[in-house]
């Protein structure tokens, strides 16, 4: 490494925030990323390890003390170079990955591990802005087509490494616009939109077709996020594709919501987070909606600990809510991980988000047994919740007695994961599906196959809800998988 004492010699610096009063007021991105020097300074702490963890924690295998090495000498140009052999979407990553890298990073063993996200971040937003992110033309073209269904991280990062090694791709994508999840899921405020849109422009210039509001299969009957983002005017068969393309690879989302079947669940005011989240993207790009759900002036309660929770608390202080409350069933984590217990290993500890930190109650070890009707002029509406605290013995979950209590609710917001994908896509190719409801692929190379010819899966709909990181790579793995198919070999890697 260039600085082969600098783990010694320099601190951890974070990204900073503009303060919440500011940000709070609008749905920009609000992280104020390193600068030049601040990257160098930070990618000098990358130790000589032998081993780096880092590159196996990093689900599409980033080549990290590389980049890093590559940044301390100042040679940018390079380091974009290594970050995009491995990640086509960096600035999707570099923005809301929860960076299990940095877990894993050997210096986190006892120390602060090296702030690998923010030089990422780094690396590709000095490459948008020097004009080094440029399309990739194919030489050749190989006169096979492929169709790619669904435009989330996984079929982006699929059509892209397709499209490169010359196959004529097409995305279908039933929404208006493209993105997926990736666009109607993730706040603005985590992830400005502007970044999908760029990537689309170079991949059009690659030869990648789009086809926007375009509903394969059968109109869905389940699956809230679907309900809330399916603009889709226009339906094509699977029939139709299979006829039309020599492979067809499904890279639709886990869309079908958890949901919590307790007395008063059918009341007004109790919504699904996706059927919050992507009404408020939408607003933001320009849309004019009816009756979107809104937070302002009410007390809300978001039932779900993960990242989707996290994302209703902060949508909902940008509306104006008179006070959040998020509810955890699982015990309150503890502030530190033990690290020799679990590195390299995504390590169980309490996560207080940048959207915890605009104004959020935090209740963990609760349960809620009942959804609690108004009356009058609030009859059929949500006015509260009975909760119970609860604690887990021999692996199931036993409510402590006396621990009732009431909590005032307006807007309940279950952002409890997501199940499976919603069926029709699946059912409309005859793919077949795991005891959970993914599809379910089996090769000897790499599992992305299915059982119908030529159908092929991948992201979410393969593995389960999941990271952005796992969707591209996921994508890319499945890309060289259709590419053998095709070619009777591949050069992509894996």
């Amino acid at each position: 490494m260039g600085k082969i004492t600098g783990f010694m010699e320099f601190e951890r610096l974070e990204e900073g925030y503009e303060p919440v009063p500011q940000r709070v007021k609008n749905y920009k991105e609000f992280v104020i990323g390193l600068n030049n020097d601040q990257a160098k300074v930070q990618a000098a702490r990358c130790m000589d390890c032998g081993t780096p963890f880092c590159n196996s924690g990093c689900p599409v295998n980033n080549i990290i003390p590389d980049f890093n090495d590559l940044v301390y000498r100042d040679d940018w140009r390079n380091a974009i170079t290594v970050l995009h052999s491995t990640n086509n979407f960096p600035e999707f990553t570099g923005r809301i990955c929860p960076a299990p890298c940095e877990a894993a990073c050997t210096l986190n063993v006892n120390d602060d591990a090296v702030g690998i996200k923010s030089i990422e971040h780094a690396i590709i937003d000095r490459a948008w802005a020097e004009g080094w992110v440029t399309p990739q033309v194919p030489a050749t073209k190989t006169g096979k087509t492929v169709a790619v269904v669904g435009s989330g991280p996984a079929g982006l990062a699929a059509a892209q490494q397709l499209a490169r090694v010359g196959h004529s791709v097409t995305v279908f994508e039933k929404n208006s616009r493209i993105g997926g999840l990736l666009r109607y899921g993730i706040p603005d405020f985590k992830m400005e939109k502007s970044h999908i849109d760029r990537r689309v422009a170079q991949m059009e210039a690659e030869g990648v077709t789009f086809k926007t509001g375009v509903l394969v299969g059968a109109w869905p009957t389940e699956g809230t996020a679907s309900k809330v983002t399916n603009d889709a005017k226009t339906t094509i068969t699977a029939d139709e594709l299979k006829a039309q393309f020599d492979a067809v690879l499904l890279t639709g989302g886990s869309e079908q919501s958890r949901d919590l079947p307790v007395p008063g669940r059918e009341l007004d005011g109790v919504h699904f987070a996706m059927e919050f989240l992507p009404l408020q993207n939408k607003v933001n790009a320009g849309d004019k909606l009816k009756g979107q759900i809104m937070a302002t002036g009410k007390h809300v309660i978001v039932i779900g600990g993960g990242d989707t929770g996290s994302d209703c608390v902060g949508t909902s202080n940008r509306h104006g809510a008179a006070s959040v409350t998020q509810f955890e069933v699982m015990p309150m984590p503890p502030e530190h991980e033990n690290k020799p217990l679990v590195w390299p290993y995504w390590p169980t500890k309490l996560r207080t988000s940048s959207s915890h930190e605009e104004g959020c109650t935090r209740e963990f070890a609760i349960a809620t047994k009942e959804f609690v009707a108004g009356t009058g002029k609030d009859k059929g509406r949500v006015v509260g919740l009975k909760t119970v605290h609860i604690e887990l013995k021999d692996g199931k979950f036993i409510e402590i007695a006396g621990t009732e209590k009431t909590y005032k609710a307006d807007l309940v917001l279950l952002a409890m994961g997501f199940t499976n994908p919603v069926a029709p896509v699946l059912d409309a190719f005859g793919v077949a599906k795991d005891n959970r409801g993914n599809a379910k692929a089996h090769t000897d190379e790499g599992g992305y196959r299915t059982n119908v010819d030529k159908v092929f899966t991948a992201g979410d709909m393969r593995r389960g809800q999941s990271l952005v990181v796992w969707a591209i790579r996921e994508g890319r793995q499945a890309a060289r998988e259709v590419d053998g198919f095709l070619m009777g070999a591949s050069t992509l890697p894996r």
